[in-house]
C-alpha cells in the first residue's frame, strides 16, 4: 500500500461526497431526528460514534477485499507485470466512474436487496440515544450500497493487501465525513463549490491518467531501458574485440622490436668477448714461451 493510493482514496471520498450525500442524505436525517432531544454535546459524541461505526465497516470490508486479493490474485501475479496492469485499469474505471459512467448501477441495485434484508435490524437502532446504538448504525450503514464505496473496494482487492485495503478503505471514508457531518448551509456551499470547480470530474480524470501512467510508463521504460543495455552489450563486445585485437597487434610488435633491438647487440658483445678471450690466450702463451 502505496501513500499515493491512501490520498487517492481520501480525495475519492471528499470529492465524491456530493454522491455520497444523495445516497445518505435520508440516513443522516432520520439519525439526526433521532437525537433531538438530545443535549448538543452528547449529540456530537454519537455522530461521532456512528460514523466511527461506519468508518469500521469500510475498514472490515477494506480488510476482505484485501484478504481475496491476496489469496486469489497474488498466486497469479508473481514474477509478472499483472498486479501493475490490473491497479492501472482498475483506477482508470473507477475514474471513469467518477466522470459519470454508470458501471455500477447494477452492482448497487443488487446491494440493494442486501440492504433491504437488514431492515429489521436497522429498526431496532432508534432512537439513536445511546452509544451502543449508534455504533450499530454505524456498522449497519457501512453495507449501504454505494457504487463509489465499491470503487473503492475495487482499489483494495487489487492491493492485494489486507491491512493495506482496510486503511485504504478507512480513509476513503475519512474523505466522505465532511460533508455528511456539515451543517445545511456548510453542505449547500461544499456542493456549490465542488460542482462549480468540477472537482469530482477532475479527480476521476486524475485517476484515469494515474491508471494509465501506472500502466505505460514502467512499459516505456523497459523498453528503453533494454534498448540502451543492447547498445551498451554491442559496444563493449566491440570494444572488447579492438582492445584484444589491439594487445595482441602491440604484443607482436614489441616482441619483434625487442628481437630487433636484442640481436645486434648481443651479437657485437658475444664477438667482441670471443675477440677479447683470443687476444688474452696469445698473450698469456707469449709470456709462457720459453727462451732459445
Amino acid at each position: 500500500m502505496t501513500t499515493a493510493l491512501l490520498v487517492a482514496a481520501l480525495l475519492m471520498g471528499f470529492f465524491g461526497s456530493p454522491h455520497c450525500l444523495g445516497m445518505c442524505g435520508g440516513l443522516v436525517t432520520a439519525f439526526g431526528l433521532s437525537m433531538k432531544d438530545i443535549s448538543p454535546a452528547k449529540r456530537r459524541a454519537l455522530v461521532f460514534t456512528y460514523h466511527f461505526g461506519r468508518l469500521s465497516s469500510y475498514a472490515l470490508l477494506g480488510l476482505l477485499a484485501g484478504f481475496i486479493g491476496t489469496t486469489v490474485l497474488e498466486p497469479l501475479m508473481k514474477g509478472n507485470s499483472l498486479p501493475r496492469i490490473l491497479l492501472g485499469s482498475v483506477l482508470v474505471f473507477v475514474g471513469v466512474t467518477m466522470l459519470g459512467a454508470p458501471f455500477l448501477n447494477k452492482l448497487e441495485r443488487f446491494g440493494m436487496r442486501f440492504w433491504q434484508y437488514l431492515s429489521p435490524l436497522r429498526q431496532k437502532v432508534f432512537p439513536l440515544n445511546t452509544f451502543p446504538r449508534a455504533l450499530t448504525a454505524g456498522l449497519l450503514w457501512g453495507f449501504l450500497p454505494c457504487g463509489l464505496v465499491y470503487g473503492a473496494l475495487l482499489i483494495a482487492v487489487v492491493a492485494h493487501n489486507p491491512l493495506g485495503g482496510a486503511a485504504l478503505m478507512f480513509v476513503f471514508g475519512l474523505g466522505t465525513v465532511p460533508m455528511l457531518v456539515a451543517t445545511h448551509e456548510t453542505v449547500g456551499w461544499l456542493r456549490e463549490k465542488i460542482g462549480r470547480f468540477h472537482l469530482r470530474q477532475l479527480n476521476g480524470a486524475i485517476m484515469v491518467l494515474s491508471g494509465l501512467a501506472v500502466v505505460a510508463i514502467p512499459m516505456v521504460m523497459a523498453n528503453m531501458h533494454g534498448g540502451h543495455g543492447g547498445g551498451h552489450g554491442q559496444m563493449d563486445h566491440g570494444s572488447h574485440s579492438a582492445m584484444m585485437s589491439d594487445a595482441d597487434s602491440t604484443g607482436h610488435h614489441d616482441m619483434s622490436q625487442m628481437d630487433h633491438d636484442m640481436t645486434p647487440a648481443m651479437d657485437s658483445t658475444v664477438d667482441h668477448s670471443m675477440h677479447d678471450m683470443s687476444d688474452d690466450a696469445m698473450s698469456h702463451h707469449a709470456h709462457h714461451e720459453p727462451s732459445s
